[in-house]
Parts: structure tokens; sequence; C-alpha cells
């Protein structure tokens, strides 16, 4: 197919030349010429604006800094829309904001081109190994049609749902892994103080519930979906004196617990409901009764 590409940065850079050498022919544009010397040797064609990329393109990728560089790019003077013909397809793969990409696919209805939404996840080592994970959001039907070439970019691409899905699957994962972090950073320095090794103290995590995934593997799928809290498989009342032992360690050993102290208060309020001998992934509940939505698997 023909394909353009747009933003060959760290990420993007590595993502076109998986295209390229999956046999696509290739359009492609950055603001810095030289950051695609690798892809003109490699037989890339060279455009000297967006607009000329997608007039050269069936298929149009951007990978761009944030939502203001895509807006330009997609909809602003010597854009993408300005280029591109009656159904072309305009894929973004940066992390974006679902309502701007959500008025770029209604503004592009109009020229009957048409917009997924295709952030990936995986870091540059992904890029260049063409592992990351890609969420799509979008018609199903052109999904279909461009998943061999979102194919050649990661090994885990798949359908999220409508226009705008994508993005914010996509923002979701990187707010659990930034918070991850935080909480991350309060267990290991109580730990650590506390008198544990630091490898030790990983070690213990890995081989534990949480090293194995049975929070997202298990506990999301088998209680949160079916919003079973009733099968006790460890009670809440046994969890509130765990985070309340952790939170004791913390003030005796003088670390700071944002986050552990507010997920007490959490196991606090659902206790005063008289959960304590529900199971202990109730206090799931409190935070869908608070967003006004049940999570549950349709």
């Amino acid at each position: 197919m023909r394909v353009g590409f747009i933003g060959l940065g760290n990420m993007g850079g590595p993502m076109a030349k998986h295209i390229l050498d999956a046999g696509h022919t290739l359009t492609v544009y950055d603001v810095r010429k030289e950051a695609a010397s690798t892809h003109l040797q490699g037989g890339a064609r060279w455009a000297e604006s967006p607009m000329a990329v997608s007039a050269a393109s069936e298929i149009v990728f951007t990978s761009l800094p944030g939502p203001k560089e895509v807006e330009a790019v997609a909809l602003g003077e010597g854009g993408v829309l300005q280029g591109a013909a009656p159904g072309t397809v305009y894929i973004d793969l940066s992390t974006n904001s679902p309502t701007l990409i959500r008025r770029i696919c209604e503004v592009c209805k109009d020229k009957n081109v048409h917009v997924l939404d295709a952030p990936v996840s995986g870091g540059p080592i992904g890029a260049q190994q063409a592992t990351l994970a890609v969420m799509v959001g979008g018609d199903r039907a052109v999904y279909d049609r461009v998943k061999p070439v979102l194919d050649a970019i990661g090994n885990k691409v798949s359908y999220v749902g409508a226009i705008g899905c994508g993005a914010i699957a996509k923002l979701v994962h990187n707010m659990i892994g930034i918070c991850t972090q935080v909480i991350l950073a309060e267990g290991f320095t109580l730990g650590v103080k506390a008198g544990v090794d630091p490898e030790a103290l990983r070690q213990a995590v890995v081989n534990g519930a949480v090293g194995q995934g049975l929070m997202l593997n298990y506990m999301v799928p088998n209680v949160v979906f079916k919003g079973d809290y009733d099968t006790v498989r460890f009670a809440l009342k046994l969890a509130r004196k765990d985070i309340g032992l952790a939170t004791d360690l913390a003030r005796e050993y003088n670390v700071p617990f944002k986050v552990g102290n507010l997920v007490e208060q959490d196991h606090i309020e659902a206790m005063a409901r008289g959960w304590g001998d529900r199971d202990s992934t109730v206090p799931f509940a409190l935070q869908e009764e608070r967003a006004g939505v049940k999570v549950r698997k349709l």
C-alpha cells in the first residue's frame, strides 16, 4: 500500500522503518529532514509537508508529541486533510486527547477521509522491535482493512471501540502505570527503611499475587466484571487490618505514605458501611458509586 508517515522521532522513526521493511511504498516527513535519512536510504520518498505526504498516500500515520501538534498537522494549513483524497485513512499513533481526535474525525468526514486513533505502548524498545501494543479506535471495517499495516509496527494490535476509544485506553493505561510508580516508591522506601534488602523485597513482591499479575488477570475479569464482591476470597476486614499495619509502620519509620493513607481511608469507609465480611475487592464498588458507573463486561 501507499503509506505516509509524519513524525520520525524515537517512536515514529522505527515504526516507519518497519512499515517500509514490510514492503509498503513509504512517503515521509519530519520537521528535521535528517531524521528521515535511514528511511530515504531504504527507498522511502521525502515530502515537503504533511499535505504532500497525504496527497501521495492511501494511509497516513502521525506520531507526534501531543494534541497541539496533532491538530496543527491534521487540520492546519498545509496539513494532512488538505492533501487527502476521498477514501484516505488517517491514523494518529500519538498519545492524544479523545475529544480532539473525535473532532478531527468529524471534520474529516466532510471530505470522506477516515480517521482511526491508534496510540501505542511499549516505548522506544518496543518500537525498534515491532513489539508495541497498538490500541485502535474508529470504524471497525476501516480497522480490519488497515490492520495488516498496523501489524508491521506491533505484535499486540487490538480494536478497542469507536473513535476516541484508543486514546481513552492509552490514557487509562498510562495513568495506572504512573500511579503505580508512586505506590511502588512508597512501598519500597517503607520496606528498605524498615530493614529489608531492596532486591529481596523486589523478589518477594514478584513472587506474590501482585507480581504474578493477579489483579488484572484474575480480580478484574472474575470479580469486578461480574460485580461479585460477596464471594469472599480474602475478607475486607483482613485487608483493612493489613493496610492499617502498613500505615502504622510508615508512621513508625517516618515514611510519607500519601497513597497508602488514601487507600486506608477507603477501607475505613467500606468497614463503616458494614462490609467487613465481604470480599477485600469491595472498595472497588466505592469508586464505581462515586463515578456513577459499574465496570461490567458487556
